[in-house]
């Protein structure tokens, strides 16, 4: 009797303290729910109107129209990742509350000084701030590809797209002129102006190839990310988009005036000058394409002598 009362009191007990760590656990997850679902609504109030003008500011200027593909993409990468970020232990950071105030401060002054590129840069740090508070380093490693993807996405200021853009202009021209010397062409360059026999040719801010440059560069993150697993080879892929864009955006601004000068002004104008862009970004595809391949050849042609090195010895 006494025998099975003492089991008795032992079940009982076990009972008890599984009910205890079950009760803990409860606990513990609807503060981690709470919390998030407090921050995201906070993100939502505080940020509404930053996220609908960057849709916007994606819909109506074709620079960052890539930003319609981005998000998707974006989204599709955390979920594709959400049973990593589900198995992986929670390990909040105070940091990340740090991260959280820095960034409101940081809206407050983009706010008061009416410059969107800050309030559209604290909503990715508060984003980050968030999950570092609520999760830990560990999660925001996780989502820091998708999250840089969209960084890609914020409009650059004004300032400084201007003086780029006319840095671009000139050396579009410029690349140009030499093309179409070699072609026998005669062509007179003022500026950003060519001057043609038969036409003259202005490379407006929209033939800079900031347009190219920027999806392009996207483009270049997404190869690197998936086609190769070597840090140097991602950062020399990477690095190739930037002079690409520029070479090809002189091919184009060449390869109009060429049409201009057999068949006039209206040949790049209208539809054949969209449809000339869409092919030249194409040709910077591949060349991107083919650079990312040569990387990843070089980079395992060096990996397999070192191996080979290394059996000998």
């Amino acid at each position: 009797m006494e025998q099975f009362q003492t089991d008795k009191g032992q079940i009982a007990a076990t009972f008890v303290q599984a009910s205890a760590r079950a009760q803990r656990r409860f606990h513990v997850i609807s503060a981690v729910q709470a919390a998030s679902i407090a921050f995201l609504s906070a993100g939502v109030l505080l940020y509404g109107p930053t996220i609908v003008k960057l849709v916007y500011d994606w819909w109506t200027n074709p620079d960052y129209s890539h930003g319609l593909v981005v998000l998707p993409l974006a989204l599709g990468l955390v979920w594709h990742r959400r049973r990593e970020l589900a198995d992986l232990p929670a390990a909040p950071s105070a940091l990340g509350l740090g991260l959280v105030v820095g960034s409101l401060l940081l809206l407050i002054l983009g706010t008061l000084g009416a410059e969107l590129f800050l309030t559209r840069a604290s909503l990715l740090a508060f984003v980050a701030g968030t999950i570092v508070f609520l999760f830990g380093w560990r999660h925001l490693r996780l989502v820091g590809f998708p999250l840089l993807l969209l960084a890609l996405t914020i409009p650059i200021p004004a300032i400084v797209i201007s003086r780029l853009t006319l840095s671009l202009q000139f050396c579009a021209s410029a690349m140009a002129e030499a093309i179409l010397g070699l072609f026998r062409i005669p062509v007179l360059r003022e500026g950003n102006v060519l001057v043609l026999p038969n036409a003259t040719l202005q490379v407006a801010e929209a033939c800079s190839g900031i347009r190219s440059m920027t999806a392009l560069l996207t483009l270049a993150l997404v190869v690197a990310r998936f086609g190769s697993t070597r840090w140097v080879a991602r950062a020399l892929i990477i690095a190739a988009a930037i002079p690409i864009a520029v070479v090809v955006n002189g091919l184009r601004v060449a390869a109009a005036a060429v049409g201009a000068r057999w068949f006039g002004a209206a040949a790049v104008e209208g539809a054949v000058h969209e449809a000339l862009g869409w092919v030249m970004f194409q040709v910077a595809f591949g060349m991107m394409a083919l650079v990312a391949r040569l990387v990843n050849g070089a980079s395992e042609s060096v990996n397999g002598s070192g191996a080979t090195l290394n059996g000998s010895r």
